[in-house]
């Protein structure tokens, strides 16, 4: 590769000079829009001293979708990845990535056969520019003997990571000084510097504000087009206004699996997401009136709890 010059850039890469209860029954796997298959799960179980984080899950993710995998807390969801990205081997069951086995692989195989993920909180260095994050994301693949270079420019893959997320202006602005959201860019932008081709994001929009919110939303959809992106999400609101398909996970299974409209008037995922809430909101309830108040009843041989108000419970 050259640069603009007709002088070979230092990296062999192009430069730049500037820059509840619910019943569980595995359900047949739908067939999500175009594109041959680039993920597939087949009979995966996790177990984590006798207790099954992932029980018997199937799935296929196809070139250039935006999957969304939700469910709450303890669902299987991160578990997932996990063994995608080879952090955890499963108990049984076989994951492939374009056709090859990721199973035993260690995690840097997987990254560099084109899998890149993100964690819930953000990897960056905050000492390093946010050009530098991504430069040093993007020199991955090149030689370690070419990473004591001095590099003049920015590489087309560095550039583009800037553009795409909207960091072009931060480009020389320490990482450590960037607002929650952008920090969160920065990491997705790390990952697009890599050029995977497949992104697997882990609950990207959490503690951002309402405008991060959006602005991700837009981000991932405009990713989406030139790589197959799976989110972990929990806000329902997110997903309604920017999931194509959706996984929904429960107690370690495949509890559903469709559109947003579907999966929103599924009566079992509202069981698991409303059921959910109104426990919760029983329990606040309950704390609201005070904490119960432990008494020794009169001839009794054991304690009584007594509420605020009073009465035996």
């Amino acid at each position: 590769m050259t640069e603009p010059n007709g002088r070979p850039s230092d990296d062999g890469q192009t430069s730049r000079e500037n820059g509840a209860a619910v019943e569980q029954t595995r359900p047949s796997v739908p067939e999500p829009p175009g594109g041959d298959a680039l993920l597939e799960v087949r009979g995966l179980s996790v177990v984590f001293d006798g207790f099954r984080a992932i029980d018997g899950i199937d799935l296929t993710v196809r070139h250039g979708e935006l999957r969304f995998l939700i469910g709450p807390n303890g669902a299987g969801k991160t578990t997932l990845v996990d063994v995608i990205t080879g952090l955890t081997r499963p108990a049984t069951g076989s994951v492939r990535f374009e056709g090859h086995d990721l199973v035993g692989r260690r995690e840097h195989e997987i990254v560099r056969m084109g899998v890149g993920r993100t964690f819930q909180t953000s990897v960056v260095f905050e000492q390093l520019t946010v050009v530098e994050n991504l430069d040093l994301a993007a020199s991955f693949r090149r030689p370690l003997w070419s990473l004591a270079r001095r590099r003049r420019g920015v590489s087309d893959a560095v550039a583009a990571a800037m553009e795409t997320t909207g960091l072009d202006a931060l480009a020389e602005r320490p990482a450590g000084v960037l607002s929650h959201g952008q920090r969160q860019w920065l990491e997705i932008g790390m990952l697009i510097a890599q050029g995977p081709r497949l992104l697997l994001l882990d609950e990207p929009v959490a503690g951002m504000s309402a405008d991060e919110r959006s602005r991700t939303g837009e981000l991932l959809t405009l990713i989406a087009k030139d790589h197959t992106v799976v989110v972990i999400e929990h806000d329902m609101e997110f997903l309604r206004r920017y999931a194509s398909q959706v996984t929904v996970l429960h107690e370690g299974r495949i509890l559903m699996e469709g559109s947003v409209e579907q999966v929103r008037a599924d009566p079992r995922v509202q069981e698991v997401y409303l059921g959910r809430a109104r426990d919760a909101e029983a329990a606040e309830g309950s704390a609201d009136v005070g904490p119960p108040v432990t008494t020794r009843a009169a001839g009794a041989g054991e304690d009584a709890v007594v509420g605020s108000a009073g009465e035996a419970k």
